[in-house]
């Protein structure tokens, strides 16, 4: 072991030690200030509301207009609430629950887009926006959607799944852009959102959506008919007529394949979407009201049949055979490949249409793509072609023999072989010198 009992070592020593420990101590307090900021942060946002922290416009209030109009009817901001949307008339319409128990409209809504026809969502990729009775709870509010804000509609639900149709994320949102959604402006959400929040704030557990084609009066149903569509929107009008009778939001159950409405008040009844419906127990009162309102429409009902259609119906969708061409329409487009600018029809109103030429299109990405992809062809085409050029060997020159200056040099010669490598030809004979006449001397030229 190393000893030393030198001061001025053992000073230096102590003086490193002493820095040693002073960088430790700044830098477990620099930890516990950085701490210490943290908690101060999170309380801080402990201490916020949630609405400080909601993106997009999800802490948009209710006007001031709206709320004194709700105080005037009997009900208060986060009272329970429910929606109606109606195809046709694109309008969607917001009830609450007033003091009595009973629901209000509090104001109404102009849809700004909705995707497809008249009539229910069947498969993926047909384009429809489903149409039925929806529960729409806390989790699939959205307020960090692309378009704006959003709520999943729940689709697809129990009568939906027994029925075997099928697709996912079918929302109410923003941005006036849909594609199997109800898309609404970026304003009218915000409300429409706020209306929901508040309610989820309430303690209220789902809201009911109510999705129709057009709204259910006997002059409608009459327009509607002879539509395929016929069958299943005679049952949506069952839970339209519950509501306008009690102006309560039914209680929605699904057997033998279809919706029953205030079926039975057992929370606890065994009902399955595709057995036979349980015994009904709704209350005597509740079925004499819905007779009396079915007589009257039933008269009201064939007074209009009688008169014959007096507005044209708007189209629908023909069923599967069409949700099924139409998805195919829809994959072809999502591919990038050609199809028609609209996407094909079976509604009656289309029928001359079919024999017309069709304007084939593609998607603007898909052109996008193709014309990318080409030119990263011709960049990594030229790229090769360079490449070959660089590698190639040098041609092969011979050199050519000079004139020969001599006759001797006059033979035609033969070249060697090729080969990989230039040989150069063998350089021709020079000429021999001859020796210059030897002179005579003098005195003998003299003698001769």
């Amino acid at each position: 072991m190393w000893r030393t009992r030198d001061p001025y070592v053992l000073g230096a020593l102590a003086n490193t030690i002493d820095g040693l420990a002073t960088a430790a101590i700044m830098k477990t307090l620099a930890h516990i200030l950085a701490a210490f900021m943290l908690t101060l942060l999170v309380a801080g946002c402990q201490n916020s509301s949630i609405d400080d922290l909601s993106p997009n416009g999800a802490g948009t209030q209710l006007p001031e207009k709206l709320v004194r109009s709700m105080k005037a009817k009997g009900m208060s901001l986060t009272s329970p609430v429910m929606f109606r949307i109606f195809k046709e008339e694109n309008v969607l319409e917001v009830w609450k629950r007033k003091d009595n128990g009973r629901y209000d409209m509090v104001t109404n809504y102009q849809i700004c887009k909705w995707s497809g026809k008249l009539g229910p969502k069947f498969i993926e990729g047909d384009r429809q926006a489903p149409e039925g009775f929806y529960a729409v709870r806390p989790a699939q509010m959205n307020p960090k959607s692309s378009y704006y804000l959003s709520f999943n509609t729940g689709f697809p639900n129990a009568l939906d799944r027994a029925l075997g149709r099928t697709g996912a994320n079918l929302m109410v949102h923003g941005a006036c852009s849909s594609s199997g959604c109800y898309s609404m402006t970026d304003a009218q959400v915000a409300q429409i959102y706020a209306f929901a929040r508040d309610a989820f704030k309430g303690g209220q557990e789902s809201i009911q959506l109510q999705a129709y084609p057009f709204r259910m009066t006997a002059a409608n149903m009459a327009r509607y008919k002879d539509d395929p569509n016929y069958t299943f929107w005679k049952n949506l009008k069952e839970g339209y007529d519950h509501f306008e009778i009690t102006k309560v939001p039914p209680k929605v159950d699904v057997c033998e394949k279809k919706y029953v409405f205030n079926h039975t008040s057992d929370p606890n009844a065994p009902i399955a979407a595709t057995a036979t419906c349980p015994p009904s127990d709704q209350p005597e009162s509740l079925k004499m009201a819905y007779q009396s309102y079915q007589t009257s429409y039933e008269t009201a009902f064939s007074t209009m049949v009688g008169k014959g259609k007096i507005t044209p119906p708007s189209r629908s969708i023909q069923g599967i055979a069409e949700a099924k061409i139409i998805a195919d329409w829809s994959a072809r487009r999502a591919r990038g490949e050609r199809v028609t600018q609209e996407p094909p029809s079976l509604s009656p109103q289309d029928k001359d249409s079919a024999t017309k030429p069709q304007v084939m299109v593609r998607l603007a990405s898909a052109v996008a793509a193709d014309k990318a992809r080409e030119e990263r062809d011709a960049s990594k085409r030229t790229r090769m072609g360079k490449s070959m050029a660089s590698a190639a060997p040098a041609p092969i020159t011979l050199a050519q023999p000079s004139a020969p200056s001599t006759p001797a040099a006059t033979q035609q010669l033969t070249p060697a072989p090729q080969t990989t490598a230039a040989v150069a030809p063998e350089a021709p004979a020079a000429a021999v010198e001859q020796p210059a006449p030897a002179k005579k001397a003098w005195w003998k030229i003299i003698g001769n």
